[in-house]
C-alpha cells in the first residue's frame, strides 16, 4: 500500500538586496541547503525600492503562502510586517539589519544559517502591535531625540551601529528637549522631555533596552519618559540602556497603557520601528492584540 503523498508548504522570502551585508545575495543558496525540503517550498523575491517590501507581500497574501519571511533590518520587517496583520500568514525573519530590534527581542538568531533552521523547528505564535497615526509598527515608535538621531542615521551614507553611534554622539551636546503633552489611558500629565518612546518590544535594536519590561504579548504599550538630564549623567544612562534598567533611572518616568495621545508645538519627526518619519502635532497611538502570527524558536 503506498503511502499518502505530503503536501509542502509554499513559503516566500522576501529579501531586500541592499540592506546590511551582501550576505543576503546568497541567501537563496543557504535557504535551499538548510530548509526542510520535505516540510517546505521556497520561493524568492528581491525588493527593489522602499516600500516594496510592502507591495511584495501582499500580492503573496493570495497565493497560498503559509508563511512569508522578511530578509533584512528592521525597516524590511516593518514593511513585510505590516501587509501580514490580521491575517493567517506567520511572518518569518532573517535579520541582517543594523541593530535587528524585533529580531532580537524574539530571540531569532542574527546568523542566517540558524535563523533558516528555526523555521525548519520553530512555533508560530501572535503578537501585539502598535499604531501611530494609522501606521503600524512592532518594535517601538517615539519623539524627541531618538526620533532625531533616526532621521540623521537614515540621511548618512554608512550604516551599522559605529556610525548610529558617531550620529549620536556629535548630536548629544546640541539637541534641546521638547515640551509635550501627553494623555496615557485618560491620564493626563505634561512634561519637557529629552525622549518619549512608546513601546511594544523593549529595544531599540542592538540589545539597546528602553522599556526592558516591556511585553510583546501583553496587550499593553510601555510608555518611557526621558526627563533632561545634566551631561554628566549620559555614560550613565547609556549604561542603564545597554544593561536593562534604564527604567530604574530617576530621570525616566514608565507607564502601561493602551491608547496614548502626545501633543506637541508642532509637527516633526518622529521614528517607527527606527526608520524617520515627520508627522503632526498630534500623535495617536494604539495596541493591538494578538495581531501578527510570527515564527520563533520553541522554549
Amino acid at each position: 500500500m503506498e503511502s499518502p503523498t505530503t503536501s509542502k508548504e509554499k513559503i516566500a522570502f522576501i529579501i531586500n538586496p541592499i540592506s546590511g551585508s551582501n550576505r543576503k545575495l546568497k541567501i537563496p543558496e543557504i535557504v535551499q541547503d538548510t530548509i526542510d525540503q520535505s516540510k517546505f517550498e521556497p520561493e524568492f523575491y528581491f525588493t527593489k525600492c522602499a516600500g516594496h517590501a510592502t507591495t511584495l507581500a501582499t500580492e503573496l497574501l493570495g497565493k497560498n503562502y503559509s508563511r512569508i519571511i522578511a530578509v533584512g533590518g528592521d525597516g524590511t520587517i516593518n514593511e513585510v510586517a505590516k501587509a501580514l496583520i490580521d491575517s493567517n500568514v506567520a511572518m518569518g525573519i532573517i535579520p541582517n539589519g543594523s541593530g535587528n530590534g524585533l529580531a532580537r527581542f524574539l530571540k531569532i538568531p542574527l546568523k542566517p544559517k540558524a535563523a533558516v533552521e528555526l523555521l525548519n523547528t520553530g512555533k508560530v505564535i501572535s503578537i501585539d502591535y502598535g499604531i501611530i497615526n494609522e501606521n503600524p509598527f512592532f518594535c517601538t515608535c517615539g519623539v524627541g531625540f531618538d526620533a532625531h538621531i533616526g532621521n540623521k542615521f537614515a540621511q548618512s551614507t554608512k550604516r551599522g551601529f559605529s556610525t548610529y553611534i558617531k550620529e549620536t554622539i556629535s548630536a548629544f551636546f546640541s539637541y534641546k528637549p521638547k515640551k509635550y503633552k501627553i494623555k496615557i489611558d485618560g491620564e493626563k500629565l505634561k512634561t519637557r522631555a529629552f525622549l518619549v518612546t512608546a513601546a511594544n518590544a523593549g529595544q531599540y535594536g542592538n540589545d539597546a533596552y528602553i522599556a526592558p519590561q516591556a511585553d510583546i504579548c501583553d496587550g499593553m504599550l510601555d510608555l518611557c519618559i526621558l526627563s533632561p538630564f545634566p551631561k554628566r549623567k549620559v555614560f550613565n544612562i547609556a549604561y542603564r540602556v545597554f544593561n536593562k534598567s534604564i527604567h530604574h533611572s530617576p530621570y525616566v518616568t514608565a507607564i502601561k497603557g493602551e491608547v496614548i495621545v502626545i501633543k506637541r508645538k508642532k509637527k516633526g519627526e518622529v521614528h517607527l520601528d527606527g526608520e524617520p518619519a515627520i508627522m503632526g502635532k498630534k500623535l495617536k497611538i494604539n495596541i493591538v492584540k494578538h495581531g501578527l502570527k510570527v515564527v520563533v524558536a520553541v522554549e
